[in-house]
């Protein structure tokens, strides 16, 4: 294979559908479903496709993909064929019934999205009055079923201050993990001019999130701010040591944009784009197979090479575990190899050329 690259997380965007209307939703999403969505068969054939070769992670997206009564059959068809099923919401179908469902269908992590500390700032953020209750709603429910769950929180300039509020909420009502995603300007989200933080309020957020993870007994992950990955870093060297499990667990071995690499995005109706912030195709599944668009897109294969990154990417001595934001250098630029427009990094040959 290419690179020797496998995919390790796919995502499949089962519907743009859901009943929320956040300002920053990547998908746009509409409140019915389109008949243009894989069929339960179609995901069948295309879980087989890629059980055939690797053993992914597989995250049920959307919309809201329980707005799919059929979307049981297809994390129970996951699980039947050895890959891992886990599940992305933003809450409000979650009861004990549904709950109960996830379970059954062999669903091993749901994802619920909160992105305020209180019910007020959250439900501006999500467009809908009562989406914070229904997420502690979801909460109760996951925990009763025994379901395990995480906090995804996607920040931007009206969230930023109540981020250790979000966390803290995350590590009371006992998550597993707290999951911070950067906003990118594609879907509803380029409506939002100057809500983007600056470079300088990431970098001191990503020092905090480092420094929270220490502290904290939470799985963390920085998702679209590829940066954190340098920080982590360079406060290892800071401190006059190497990265090590033992120390820093799975940041030892964490990289910051994977799309492309070992990450990847089937939108509703079969695209495989790199990331789902990165709308560019690499083939369609209703075309190609899933291992064929894999292992030989140009796409995917140029992501695949950190020595064709451009501007202070290309320069930055931590390109390898960074790579910037390839969804965002898209959105500001048009050039996906483009450098990372919200890092604050100067590289020193950067700065010397």
């Amino acid at each position: 294979m290419e690179h020797g690259h496998v995919p390790r997380l796919v995502v499949f965007e089962t519907t743009l559908a859901c009943g929320l209307k956040c300002h920053f939703c990547k998908a746009a999403a509409i409140p019915e479903r389109l008949k243009e969505e894989l069929t339960v068969d179609e995901y069948r054939a295309l879980v087989e496709d890629i059980a055939s070769f690797a053993a992914p992670v597989i995250i049920l997206s959307g919309g809201d993909p329980l707005i799919r009564e059929d979307i049981y059959d297809i994390a129970s068809y996951i699980s039947e064929k050895g890959l891992i099923p886990v599940l992305a919401t933003s809450g409000p179908r979650v009861d004990a019934k549904t709950a109960q469902r996830i379970k059954d269908a062999g669903v091993r992590r749901v994802s619920l999205s909160l992105d305020g500390a209180t019910p007020e700032s959250h439900d501006a953020l999500r467009g809908v009055a009562g989406s914070f209750q229904m997420v502690m709603d979801a909460i109760h429910y996951l925990k009763e079923a025994g379901v395990p769950f995480q906090i995804n929180t996607t920040v931007c300039r009206r969230n930023i201050a109540e981020v250790p509020r979000i966390m803290e909420i995350a590590e009371k009502e006992g998550a597993v993990a707290f999951h911070l995603f950067g906003l990118i300007p594609t879907g509803r989200g380029s409506e939002w001019q100057g809500e983007e933080p600056s470079p300088e309020e990431y970098e001191r957020l990503l020092n905090w999130y480092y420094e929270a993870s220490r502290r904290s007994t939470l799985e963390t992950r920085a998702t679209c701010m590829p940066h954190y990955y340098r920080i982590i870093r360079q406060r290892a060297r800071d401190e006059g040591r190497q990265l090590s499990p033992e120390k820093d667990g799975m940041d030892a071995f964490a990289r910051g944009c994977l799309a492309g690499q070992s990450f990847c995005f089937v939108s509703y109706q079969g695209d495989i784009w790199p990331c789902g912030y990165l709308p560019l195709s690499a083939g369609n599944v209703r075309e190609r197979t899933f291992r064929e668009i894999w292992e030989s897109s140009e796409l995917f294969n140029n992501l695949r090479v950190p020595d064709h990154l451009k501007g202070k990417c290309g320069a930055c001595e931590f390109r390898r575990v960074c790579m910037g934001c390839r969804a965002r250098a898209y959105a500001e630029t048009g050039d996906y190899m483009q450098e990372e427009a919200y890092c604050a990094y100067v590289p020193p040959a950067h700065a010397e050329a």
